[in-house]
């Protein structure tokens, strides 16, 4: 095992988990806040938004992650300007999650019976009034377990980033497996530690979407 022993094997690869989760929430919640943009400019009456939002869900969802990735590596350093792999990775993540979750948003915004809309609007309420008091509240409560369970997704696809040398857990795992020469362990530690950070949020999406159905 050269000179690791098991123990620094295991603390670097929490290094690398950290760095895993870490971008998994900067991707989460910048894809969150872009993708709830998308979603109103997609359910919007004017064709240009919509039509925006459309041509926009379709190429990061109809192109492969690890293509996004390398577009926004190598063509930001082609436009002149440096990026470390870090930024790389967040703004590719976070495009291709907004993307993921403008879609599923939508979906459950249009699950909503149109005499919700009706009904808000006899009110008096603007489209985005309707929307923010009336349709999303209701909304969310189908969104929130399609929505957790998405994450999952976000969490596995941090592991192409390591192709542009962002250290995360799968690029420090094989950095270990290399210089460690016990390549079946260090990548059975790499499964455990997406393992440990998958589970959680799949039990939470089928416990959630027992719940609110129940409630429902």
């Amino acid at each position: 095992m050269s000179d690791f022993t098991f123990w620094d094997i295991v603390r670097n690869l929490l290094t690398g988990l950290q760095w895993t989760l870490a971008l998994s929430l900067v991707a989460f919640i910048g894809g969150g806040l872009i993708g709830l943009l998308i979603m109103v400019m997609r359910i919007s009456d004017k064709s240009l938004p919509r039509s925006f939002a459309r041509t926009y869900i379709e190429l990061f969802q109809g192109t492969p992650l690890l293509m996004q990735l390398f577009l926004v590596f190598f063509g930001v350093a082609l436009a002149g300007l440096d990026i470390s792999p870090w930024m790389a990775a967040a703004i590719a993540l976070t495009l291709f999650t907004s993307a993921y979750l403008a879609e599923i948003w939508r979906g459950c915004v249009d699950s909503i019976p149109n005499g919700q809309w009706e009904a808000s609007a006899s009110l008096a309420l603007n489209p985005l009034e309707q929307l923010r008091h009336v349709i999303l509240p209701q909304a969310l409560r189908i969104a929130v377990a399609p929505t957790v369970g998405f994450s999952v997704q976000v969490v596995k696809g941090t592991a192409v980033t390591s192709i542009i040398g962002f250290t995360e857990l799968t690029k420090t795992g094989g950095m270990l497996a290399n210089a460690t020469f016990e390549p079946f362990m260090v990548y059975g530690l790499v499964a455990l530690g997406y393992f440990l950070l998958c589970y959680p949020l799949s039990l939470s999406a089928r416990y959630l979407e027992r719940r609110l159905h129940a409630s429902a």
